[in-house]
């Protein structure tokens, strides 16, 4: 920034600005710049267009901050912006940070400031459609309702403060970790939201690394554990299965049906008649139904054949398998859970089912695990590996499919 300032005078500057735009009304310019000296430069673009820009280094790196356009800002007013530019160096402030902590500021006070509840809204809103399912968003609207809204929902998120996180949390921390976890990073990307979109600046009082970890409880280390879902032991499947013989109801073909199909809850819940080719004896769960987000076949066994044409006899009106008591309603996602209640099953899940049908085909069978992880719809986590296994195992998922059902019903001694 050293030698002269002030190179430029409003004639010379509108001279230069008339000819590069008669000359772009022609052809496309080269883009290029004017200085007046001291950082200030007059940014003329390719179809004449100008702007004033301030130049800069701040940490070895060249750096440019926008002034506004001209003529809308002019000289003199540019200079002055730039002198601004020139003292916040002279203290070690950047000047590109200022300018935007001002724009926040300004914009914060014409708006009088979004709160927190408003911002969580338009997040949910704007992200609503990128999620799956209607669970999901309700999962993110009672978890926020229920905790953070009682306190900070009010308060303009600006002005929302790491204490008033931490109380938020800190009551919940220990005793019911999973639910604070998905809290706290919800709190958090609503906070990163908000900071983007402009209507709060400063570090996230939500960030839980270098920041909330040193204010929050340490969880015990049993805690820390990741829990998985409680499964059936693989080698008691076939009395679980006679059992179930027992029991009727739409729920109960639709669990033995996921336990022959190794599915998801919501899968098989939302299961509709158009994705499924008796004949063909396939089952096509489409992508936006699916966790990985991608068209999954599910090869039906001669079992899954029965559960279906018994299906089709109880048929209702509507595009659900297995329907539930509204009327073109599909089963409720609890329903399973609740079979497992009148078995008497209560220390198990449904979604548990899958690791029973994993544990057997990796200690009772000479399946390849790639066959049973591409049953199960699982992504491989091998980039390279995933890259060039274009197939799904088709033929292999088959047999393995069969024999899974196969011993789930003759059992351990026979299979």
């Amino acid at each position: 920034m050293r030698g002269a300032i002030n190179r430029l005078s409003d004639t010379r500057l509108e001279s230069i600005v008339r000819k590069a735009r008669m000359e772009a009304a022609n052809a496309p310019l080269k883009q290029k710049v004017v200085a007046d000296g001291g950082g200030l430069y007059l940014q003329l673009t390719r179809t004449g267009t100008a702007s004033w820009l301030f130049r800069y280094t701040r940490a070895k790196r060249a750096v440019g901050v926008g002034l506004g356009g001209y003529p809308e800002v002019g000289l003199k007013a540019a200079r002055t912006r730039a002198a601004e530019c020139r003292e916040h160096l002279e203290f070690d402030r950047d000047p590109k940070s200022e300018r935007r902590r001002v724009k926040v500021a300004l914009r914060l006070d014409s708006e009088g400031g979004k709160t927190f509840d408003q911002c969580a809204a338009r997040f949910i809103e704007d992200h609503r459609p990128a999620w799956r399912n209607a669970k999901h968003v309700q999962q993110w609207e009672n978890t926020l309702k229920t905790y953070a809204s009682p306190r900070i929902g009010s308060r303009p998120i600006a002005e929302v403060c790491t204490e008033e996180v931490r109380r938020i949390l800190h009551p919940i921390w220990i005793t019911k970790g999973e639910t604070a976890r998905r809290l706290r990073g919800r709190i958090e990307a609503i906070m990163d939201w908000a900071t983007v979109h402009g209507f709060r600046t400063g570090d996230n009082p939500a960030r839980l690394k270098g920041h909330l970890v040193h204010l929050l409880p340490r969880m015990p280390a049993e805690k820390r554990q990741r829990k998985h879902f409680a499964a059936q032991p693989f080698v008691q499947m076939p009395v679980f299965m006679l059992k179930l013989q027992e029991m009727d109801g739409m729920a109960r073909w639709a669990l033995e049906f996921l336990i022959l199909t190794a599915a998801r809850t919501s899968e098989v819940t939302g299961a509709q008649w158009a994705e499924v080719n008796i004949e063909d004896r396939v089952w096509m769960v489409p992508g936006e139904r699916m966790k990985a987000g991608k068209d999954h076949r599910v090869p039906l066994c001669d079992r899954a054949i029965e559960i279906l044409e018994k299906m089709k006899e109880l048929k209702r009106p509507g595009a659900y398998v297995f329907h539930g008591r509204t009327k073109g309603k599909p089963l409720s996602n609890m329903s399973m859970s609740m079979v497992l209640r009148r078995a008497g099953f209560d220390d198990i899940t449904v979604h548990g089912f899958r690791s029973s049908f994993r544990d057997w085909a990796s200690e009772m069978t000479d399946h390849d695990s790639r066959v049973a992880e591409a049953a199960l719809a699982h992504s491989d986590p091998n980039k390279v590996r995933k890259a060039y296994m274009r197939g799904d195992l088709w033929q292999k998922r088959v047999k393995l499919m069969h024999d899974w059902s196969i011993f789930c019903f003759v059992g351990l001694a026979e299979n």
